[in-house]
């Protein structure tokens, strides 16, 4: 039988929830939105792409852990690392703030910890290669600050490599020498690989050269609507054999739709093309996505969790989607880089 909404939501209490992708920082560094207050949603149109997470909504949504995307302009190119720290201090900031119910877990016996505790984990992720400045000795620094994956491309080309879709895109160049050091130097910080934005010779280069599982933090799928942003099905099996997962997001233009089946098409094609071991929740709330109808905000995940019950996968099948396959990554990919307060 289908989980009804309620056994939806008591069934995140058996799997630490993950979403691999939300760029609320950017909004705590600018704005100063405060995470640890409840916000209402609908925004007004102006402003409904942004303001979907806060910890009151992530512990109605029974949501364990975020990795929350760090982004920054490329251009010019001075000053995105210092824009990816002024992030980490916003994160830094509200843990201090809130230790009872936010804190930094990085691996997936700390956010089980964490969630046993009652408090919602933190983890950080960087949108964009070009965040290194052309210096791989930022990685090991991001690391030591919590990061757990590096996207290599966001919307422009930089030293690592070409992105699907922005400034200097093509579907030609691979990744750069520099790109493939960046992998190497990722696994040996302890530090994912993230293939999200990245243009398909650059996705390939990227599996070719890791020895690590690797993610797709946040996308869609061709299988189910032609779009730049999506990875076809080639590359979702290339991601399974490697030992990956694949992040959906929750946005309308990429899924191809409004509804939360729409979403539900995206990871059950997944498990349809790579097996049950590759999903996972990808959101990009907060990243100006406008997400479907029903699924406004972090609170309404177990929304989600019935819906995919409804297609009649297993309760495990389920919770692999919901944070285990996650998990398994971030088990697999361990910090190597002891974690400290401040830059």
């Amino acid at each position: 039988m289908p989980l009804s909404l309620e056994e939806a939501r008591a069934l995140h209490d058996e799997v630490p929830v993950i979403d691999l992708h939300a760029d609320t920082p950017k909004l705590m560094d600018k704005i100063g939105f405060d995470i640890a207050a409840r916000h209402a949603w609908p925004k007004p149109a102006r402003l409904n792409y942004v303001g979907h997470v806060d910890l009151p909504r992530m512990r109605e949504g029974g949501m364990a852990a975020q990795i929350f995307g760090m982004w920054t302009a490329p251009l010019p190119r001075r000053g995105c690392a210092a824009s990816i720290h002024a992030q980490l201090d916003a994160i830094d900031r509200a843990t201090a703030k809130d230790p009872d119910q936010f804190t930094w877990a990085l691996t997936p016996d700390e956010i089980r910890a964490a969630q046993a505790a009652g408090k919602v984990a933190a983890l950080a992720g960087i949108e964009g290669g070009h965040a290194l400045e052309g210096n791989l000795d930022h990685i090991q620094t991001f690391a030591a600050r919590g990061v757990r994956y590096l996207g290599l491309l966001h919307f422009s080309v930089n030293q690592l490599g070409t992105p699907s879709k922005g400034r200097g895109s093509n579907q030609i160049d691979g990744l750069t020498a520099l790109g493939m050091e960046a992998i190497r130097e990722c696994e040996r910080c302890g530090v994912v690989v993230d293939l999200a934005h990245t243009n398909r010779p650059g996705f390939f280069d990227a599996l070719d050269q890791a020895t690590l599982p690797v993610m797709v933090s946040h996308t869609g799928v061709t299988g189910v609507h032609e779009h730049w942003r999506n990875i076809d099905d080639e590359q979702l099996r290339a991601v399974g054999d490697n030992g990956g997962c694949v992040g959906i997001i929750f946005s309308r233009k990429y899924l191809g739709g409004a509804s939360i089946e729409v979403l539900v098409d995206h990871l059950m094609h997944i498990v349809d093309v790579a097996g049950e071991d590759v999903p996972a929740l990808g959101s990009d709330f907060d990243g100006f996505v406008l997400p479907p109808v029903g699924l406004e905000d972090v609170s309404r995940i177990p929304v989600l969790t019935a819906a995919l019950s409804r297609r009649g996968l297993s309760r495990e099948a389920i919770k692999k989607i919901l944070g285990e396959n996650a998990l398994r990554v971030l088990g697999e990919v361990p910090p190597r880089v002891a974690r400290k307060a401040g830059r």
